[in-house]
């Protein structure tokens, strides 16, 4: 299953019954965000306004609102096939093959891995349009306001490409930008992102500016690679390639040296001045809060490319769960083998809706010695970005992290506040609302796993569950229907 734009995949969502055309003009501003925001929390399906008010450019939002959904972006029926697929390239790696036909094997897969790069292509639908100068307006778009107090329109999934102005190895990110006026945005890289270590070197290398463009649409799985917090050096192309099994078509920009993806549906292209900054928001963040005004850089547009009769791709975000949190769930199944190679004890991890993904991670683990479930969460904290996770919560490897109720009664009964709280501190989301200190502050862990002897000054043995025999059980299984219990 692989799909080559936008379009393709939203011919594949009609066709499966998940998406759904409304024909009825809506306002781009807040009413989409409200038949959105109702549509995802109750389950609905992927929706293109086909007739924003004031525009003949559909919006198309929902995309990835849900776990079939997300699956069929990246090209399979289960996310779980994915987590398959990353664990088999995983075991690639981890050692020398033995033998000759584990040599073949490892050659055969080198070779299909080398066959998801990038591939470059000339006049790319993305450039069927072509503006300049005074031609470029932003406001041409159905750019969404999302909120009520949010400080404009933002542009809420785009696919924001940079280059690392030492090495030339480019970066994908999706940070929301807000509309200044008809050519100029706020660029919303925070502190731990690609593009904000961009521009602090460009600025170490005595540089004024940096060239940035930004696509919007294209296939799914491309632009969800924004997402995922990969290695500043892992190019989330070969990532998007990975995932389709097809390495994605690019396309030089035209007014730099930027490659674009060529299938996308709208590319904006212009530059960043790396002295200079100017407040951005308020925006109705993920948390579920405003994040209030603050400096960011400033994107100037200089040229807008589009495919004939473009379509507009946007999501929003706000009290969970929300769009993004499909999409982050995808990273966590994803990145959970990565994990376990540098950390074997872990068993299972949840990043739950509530957690916003940065507040909390519920992780299983085969414990083996005394402290092994604090040794798990400095490991975590010390993985890229789950540095910034402010609550780690450590179980048993039996427990079903995804079961919110079982974690919830074997954290309170486990859990010995006096010895089983870890306290830390260390960078933080720049979107943190509790800290007294933006970008750094308090972390907690928990260990809510069974003690071992002499553990946290335990002397008495651990109690057993309660639950009944397996003989017993059987026999009321196979008597079941003569009790007459309906």
């Amino acid at each position: 299953m692989n799909f080559r734009d936008l379009r393709e995949f939203i011919a594949f969502l009609e066709q499966k019954g998940e998406l759904c055309r409304v024909s009825t003009p809506v306002d781009p501003r807040l009413e989409i965000t409200e038949i959105a925001d109702r549509s995802i929390k109750s389950g609905g399906p992927a929706l293109l306004f086909e007739n924003p008010q004031g525009y003949d450019i559909p919006v198309l939002i929902n995309l990835y609102g849900s776990d079939q959904r997300m699956a069929w972006a990246l090209g399979v029926e289960k996310l779980d096939e994915v987590v398959e697929r990353v664990e088999g390239i995983l075991n690639l790696v981890q050692g020398p093959p033995e033998g000759l036909a584990a040599k073949l094997r490892t050659l055969g897969q080198l070779v299909s891995l080398a066959s998801f790069r990038p591939r470059t292509v000339t006049n790319p639908p993305c450039q069927d349009v072509v503006l300049q100068g005074e031609d470029v307006d932003l406001f041409k778009f159905p750019i969404l306001q999302c909120w009520p107090l949010d400080g404009g329109p933002y542009i809420t999934l785009p696919l924001v490409i940079t280059r690392d102005p030492e090495t030339g190895v480019q970066n994908y990110g999706i940070y929301r930008m807000q509309v200044y006026d008809r050519c100029t945005t706020g660029m919303h890289w925070q502190t731990h992102k690609v593009g904000a270590h961009h521009e602090r070197i460009g600025r170490q290398l005595g540089l004024d500016r940096m060239d940035v463009a930004v696509a919007l649409g294209g296939d799914p799985a491309t632009i969800w690679t924004g997402s995922a917090p990969l290695p500043p050096d892992m190019d989330e192309m070969v990532v998007a390639g990975f995932l389709r099994e097809e390495g994605v078509a690019m396309a030089k920009a035209r007014t730099s040296d930027l490659m674009v993806p060529a299938e996308a549906e709208i590319v904006l292209e212009g530059y960043v001045l790396l002295n200079e900054q100017r407040s951005e928001g308020p925006f109705g963040d993920h948390t579920g809060y405003y994040s209030m005004p603050d400096d960011y850089p400033v994107f100037h547009v200089t040229c807008v490319t589009h495919r004939n009769r473009p379509i507009y791709p946007a999501a929003i975000v706000g009290r969970p769960p929300t769009e993004d949190y499909w999409m982050g769930k995808v990273t966590e199944r994803m990145f959970l083998p990565m994990i376990r190679t540098l950390l074997p004890e872990v068993v299972d991890m949840n990043m739950p809706a509530e957690g916003i993904f940065h507040n909390l991670v519920i992780v299983s683990m085969k414990k083996e010695y005394p402290g092994q479930a604090r040794k798990v969460m400095h490991g975590l904290w010390g993985l890229g970005l789950m540095s910034l996770v402010k609550g780690i919560i450590v179980v048993d490897h039996f427990v079903d992290v995804q079961n919110i109720s079982e974690v919830a009664w074997r954290v309170t009964s486990n859990m010995d506040p006096a010895s089983d709280f870890v306290f830390t501190t260390g960078p933080i989301d720049d979107l943190d609302i509790a800290s007294p200190t933006p970008k750094f502050g308090s972390k907690v862990g928990i260990d809510a796993t069974i003690k071992l002897p002499l553990e946290g000054g335990r002397t008495g043995e651990w109690p057993p569950d309660v639950v009944m025999s397996p003989d017993v059980k059987a026999l009321v299984d196979s008597k079941w229907a003569s009790y007459g219990i309906s």
